[in-house]
């Protein structure tokens, strides 16, 4: 049985913090982040509105948008770092908030390669026919570990949540290949830091760690999937930084207009970044049926993951 995406959904805050709003609170500058980053702005979380609440909305919109029902639902997975205590997972409070009284539900951690774990982790409850419909959500409140001293940081996180709704689809639809993978050993260069719980990040290891796998992942997954480069019609990249986007671009030697952008308007929304971007390029109209989309990201554990799934029912 093949699993894949029936609705899609996502969820913002309001507020949104320009790089010329940080030009007055840090040494920085509108021109040095867009050119090293491609971020314009973000959006920032009220200090009352949580994870679990964008995370509720955005799969709320999703399961309407797959014409179903919160009862419908049999698991919830919620992709995150953020949540506000160990338990409730986020999972098991917007299982109660949803109403969806049939699902399990739990919280998953992989950092920014957060929802595409969530995805292939959904899929395998699908396919072996265990549950048929499992929402996938990538949430996260950056915000709240965001070190706002240290310029190099603050000026790349935002706040955000993305899901989905995945089902049984026809054969010829769904996940058709993925690669997941790990490097422990580079946890020193991404983390919180435990004297004041905020987000460290050595950026030129980091940056040369994910040039180099999201572009290994991506091939290595395009030939699971029995697929050329030319095959694909969309890639869903990690939103962390438009230079490390653009390598895996041309990585793949895909066009410009093949690639989603969204981290102008985002920044880097961790487990909600690819999330978002593919809710974006889905109600924009960039996706059509039969699209072979490429979702692929990095994050702190190290973690990388890569997928290949081709839209529609």
């Amino acid at each position: 049985m093949n699993a894949g995406i029936l609705g899609v959904g996502k969820y913002t805050p309001e507020r949104i913090l320009t790089n010329f709003d940080l030009e007055k609170m840090m040494d920085t500058s509108d021109e040095w982040i867009k050119t090293r980053t491609g971020i314009e702005e973000r959006r920032i979380a009220r200090d009352d509105e949580y994870t679990h609440d964008m995370a509720y909305e955005a799969a709320k919109e999703a399961i309407e948008n797959a014409g179903l029902t919160p009862e419908d639902i049999d698991l919830i997975i919620v992709a995150t770092v953020t949540q506000e205590a160990n338990f409730p997972s986020v999972g098991n409070i917007i299982q109660d908030r949803l109403g969806a009284k049939h699902a399990a539900a739990m919280d998953l951690e992989a950092a920014c390669s957060g929802f595409t774990y969530g995805i292939v982790t959904g899929a395998q409850f699908i396919q072996t026919g265990a549950y048929k419909h499992v929402v996938v959500v990538g949430a996260d409140k950056l915000s709240k570990i965001t070190d706002w001293d240290d310029r190099s940081t603050a000026v790349l996180f935002g706040d955000g949540a993305g899901a989905v709704v995945m089902g049984p689809v026809s054969e010829d639809k769904g996940l058709l290949s993925f690669v997941l993978g790990s490097d422990g050993s580079g946890g020193k260069y991404l983390n919180l830091k435990e004297e004041n719980d905020k987000l460290y990040m050595n950026g030129r290891e980091v940056f040369r760690f994910a040039v180099r796998k999201m572009g290994d992942a991506s091939l290595e997954v395009l030939e699971k999937a029995g697929l050329q480069k030319e095959d694909l019609d969309l890639l869903i990249p990690h939103q962390a930084n438009i230079r490390i986007m653009e390598a895996s671009r041309e990585r793949l030697g895909l066009p410009e207009e093949k690639m989603i952008k969204t981290v102008q308007k985002y920044g880097n929304t961790s487990a909600s970044s690819i999330a978002l971007a593919l809710v974006d390029a889905v109600q924009e109209g960039r996706v059509k049926d039969g699209d072979n989309l490429l979702l692929v990201g990095f994050g702190g554990g190290l973690t990388w993951g890569a997928l290949v799934i081709r839209f529609g029912k």
